[in-house]
Order: C-alpha cells, then sequence, then structure tokens
C-alpha cells in the first residue's frame, strides 16, 4: 500500500506540475497577442493619419516625413516581433510616429486630436514652454514651443546620449548629430547644453527634465547649474574654450 500512496503522489505532483505549466504558457501567449494587438493598433492609425495630412509648410513637411520615417520603422519591428518587448517597442515607433502626426497637424493650423499616451522613452524630459536662443561656435541655434519658419524641426522629447530633451520646435535636428559619433557628439551636447542648460533663465520643462539634467550633467564633470551654466558658456557664446567647464575634455558617453 505504501508504494501505491506514493506512486499516487508522484503522479499528482507531476499532474500539477504540467497543468501549470501548461497556465503559465496560456498566459504567455495571451500576453503575447494583447500586446501584438496593441501595436498593430496604433500602428494602422499612424498608417491611417498619414494618408489623409499633406503639409504645406516646411515644418508640417518635416513632421510628416520623420512620421513616414517612424511607420516604416515600426513595420519593420512588427515583422520581426516574436516577444511581447519586441512588441512593446513596436508600439513605442508608432505612437512616437503619431506624436509627430499632432506636431504637422499644429503646423498646419488644425485640431492635433486626441490626447496619446505617454512615449516611455519621453519620460521626464519636459516640454518647452518659452523660446530660446544661443549661438554655438558661430552657428545660431533657436528652440521654443511652437513651430515656425526658424524652428521647423519638432521632437517629441526623450534622452540624447543620457540626457533629456524636452519635446519642443528646434531650428536643427541636433539630437541627430549628437547621436552619432567622434565631433558630431561634441557639437550636439554643447548644442544642447546652451540652449537647455538651466543657467539660461527660466526652465519652463517641467520638474522632471530639472531633476534628469542635474543628473545627466553629472557624467560630465560638471553640474548643471555651475560648470554648464551661463558663466562658461559666456551669456549664450559657446565657441570659445570649454576645458575648464568639461572637466578638461574628458567624455563619458
Amino acid at each position: 500500500m505504501s508504494v501505491l500512496l506514493i506512486l499516487g503522489i508522484v503522479i499528482i505532483v507531476l499532474l500539477v506540475i504540467i497543468l501549470a505549466r501548461r497556465s503559465g504558457a496560456a498566459s504567455q501567449q495571451t500576453r503575447l497577442e494583447d500586446a501584438r494587438a496593441e501595436a498593430q493598433r496604433w500602428y494602422e492609425r499612424l498608417g491611417g493619419q498619414l494618408m489623409n495630412l499633406h503639409g504645406n509648410d516646411e515644418a508640417a513637411r518635416q513632421a510628416l516625413s520623420d512620421a513616414g520615417e517612424r511607420y516604416n520603422a515600426a513595420g519593420g519591428q512588427l515583422q520581426q516581433a516574436n516577444t511581447v518587448r519586441q512588441y512593446e517597442l513596436a508600439r513605442e515607433s508608432a505612437l512616437e510616429g503619431l506624436q509627430y502626426v499632432r506636431a504637422a497637424r499644429v503646423a498646419m493650423g488644425i485640431d492635433p486630436g486626441p490626447d496619446l499616451p505617454a512615449l516611455a522613452s519621453a519620460q521626464g524630459a519636459g516640454q518647452l514652454t518659452r523660446e530660446r536662443e544661443v549661438s554655438v561656435q558661430g552657428q545660431h541655434y533657436k528652440a521654443g514651443p511652437q513651430p515656425g519658419p526658424e524652428t521647423p524641426y519638432y521632437y517629441p522629447g526623450g534622452r540624447v546620449q543620457g540626457r533629456p530633451v524636452p519635446s519642443g520646435w528646434y531650428s536643427t535636428p541636433v539630437w541627430k548629430t549628437a547621436l552619432g559619433a567622434g565631433a558630431g557628439v561634441l557639437g550636439g551636447m554643447l548644442i544642447f547644453d546652451a540652449l537647455l542648460s538651466p543657467g539660461f533663465g527660466d526652465m519652463g520643462y517641467g520638474d522632471g527634465f530639472s531633476d534628469g539634467y542635474a543628473d545627466a550633467a553629472q557624467d560630465f564633470g560638471g553640474d548643471a547649474g555651475g560648470d554648464q551654466g551661463a558663466g562658461d558658456f559666456g551669456g549664450g557664446d559657446v565657441g570659445g574654450d570649454m576645458g575648464g567647464g568639461w572637466g578638461g575634455g574628458d567624455f563619458d558617453f
């Protein structure tokens, strides 16, 4: 009897394990299907918006072009996705594209439409609330909360080289330069520092940006309000020697 009892217990344990694994697999498959459907929904919405909008000025055309790039990226990610995380990344790309669409609609003077879910990549980046201008190495740059002839490039907010960059309209897509390599990175980051440093006056980005900027500044051997503030930048012109404020040029990218 004892042998039969042990055998019965073993069988019961094995059945419990098998059922638990099946339940876990079913739950995982449900999560996967939900993530796929969510990403597909935003992807299709982005595609529909792109088919129905045509920009007439530079700001709107540029925003729609960037939206188209995100649409293509999301499509490629959806084709290759086979995990929940990969579908989440495709969803993020589609949502970023829709942020560009909203920006294009603003530039065209029409209703931007309903609010969108927040971008995970833009968390804590904040947004520009006032215009800012600066000269860096002989070049003039401008940023602000509204599109215009001098600020035709929209950025939905995010982090570039660890720095929080607020959403808004810029005179040039500096974030693309800063995501490059070598001298391009240095030039792009100098522009960001000059435009966005708290030392240049009213922050206007939200508390998240202020905290994020201060944290990121530590990676560059200084603090956001001191080494990289208005004093070292000479009131907005950072074309001079940056050796002191940047810790002798030692960049930890």
